[in-house]
């Protein structure tokens, strides 16, 4: 079985890639595959992100763990087959996190494998990559409820008025 995957790379201008890749292949091996698709050297860090229909940003999935434990969580862990199904079919994909390239990662179609398919393989290529990622802007939710409690650390702004020698005093 292949899959077939559609890149496309979050810039104003299209930027997308169509590749064949085995359904056995590691998330590892996507991620070079689509670093070679988009020209880039593939030395920088990189993380999958698992998603909703929505492209939520859910759990990340990264190059190396970089976690003390055990649980050695990795794209070389995971295998497409178990991560892209029918029901599951998108991830987002960030490269280089000092650019942060970002793609979005969707399954197109789950086919059988035929001889004349190489893989993996780029199967169509629309536009150029940019010479620089293009910036990104992190929005927070806003936090604010109507509640005025930036009144409390206004009234904390000069801690040399504070007595600290009798707080074990007023502790007890």
């Amino acid at each position: 079985m292949i899959y077939k995957i559609r890149l496309i790379l979050d810039t104003e201008e299209d930027v997308v890639r169509d590749i064949a890749i085995g359904f056995n292949d590691s998330l590892e091996d996507l991620h070079n595959v689509i670093t070679n698709a988009f020209g880039f050297d593939g030395t920088e860090m990189a993380a999958f992100y698992l998603t909703d229909d929505d492209w939520n940003q859910g759990e990340e999935i990264p190059l190396f763990d970089m976690n003390e434990t055990e649980a050695n969580i990795s794209m070389q862990g995971f295998i497409l087959r178990d991560i892209l199904t029918e029901d599951k079919s998108k991830l987002l994909y960030v490269y280089d996190f000092f650019s942060m390239w970002t793609f979005y990662v969707e399954l197109i179609s789950v086919e059988e494998k035929t001889p004349e398919v190489e893989l993996p393989s780029i199967l169509l290529s629309v536009g150029l990559v940019p010479s620089e990622a293009p910036d990104k802007e992190f929005v927070s939710e806003d936090s604010s409820n109507g509640d005025d409690d930036d009144d409390d650390f206004d009234a904390m702004e000069n801690f040399d008025d504070f007595d600290f020698d009798n707080f074990d005093e007023l502790m007890n």
